[in-house]
């Protein structure tokens, strides 16, 4: 294995560990008074990223080192690398998505793509939604990602702030 593989491998690791580090720290704050809820809405969206941020680093880790242990052309290498680029490609779709609904006025939002199936959730921070907000969350899933409709969830979530 050469030099730079050892330092891109020893890098994506140590981030791994410090995002690990900071979802702990998270989640023992949000533990550690018994009178509030586990998890508060106010730092819903905060961990859920933190979530699904370790958890696709552990699985572009996996597929890496899939990469690195079998050669190209062969049908493991193949199903790897289309794996990682589809992962690749559905958090730039997440991210776009996440900011295009931020860009209507709410003030954060989550969107989870599903892998195996078309679904979209988006979880919005509002306390409601009216059926004009609903609407131009469609819109946008449908135009910008070619969402179908009838797979999009949308769940508002309550807001400390």
């Amino acid at each position: 294995m050469s030099r730079t593989k050892k330092i891109v491998i020893m890098s994506g690791l140590v981030l791994l560990l410090a995002v690990t580090a900071i979802f702990n720290f998270v989640l023992a704050g949000a533990i550690s008074d018994p009178n509030e809820p586990e998890i508060t809405t106010a730092n819903y969206f905060t961990s859920y990223r933190t979530e699904r941020t370790t958890t696709r680093n552990e699985e572009l880790l996996q597929l890496d080192s899939i990469l690195e242990s079998t050669e190209a052309g062969n049908d493991a290498y193949e199903e790897a690398m289309s794996l990682k680029l589809q992962i690749v490609e559905m958090m730039e779709r997440e991210l776009l998505l996440e900011t295009y609904i931020k860009s209507v006025g709410y003030t954060d939002a989550v969107v989870s793509i599903g892998m195996d199936s078309d679904n979209v959730n988006v979880f919005v921070n509002a306390n409601e939604l009216a059926y004009n907000d609903f609407l131009t969350i469609y819109n946008i899933l449908s135009e910008e990602a070619g969402c179908d409709p009838a797979n999009i969830n949308i769940m508002p979530i309550n807001s400390e702030s």
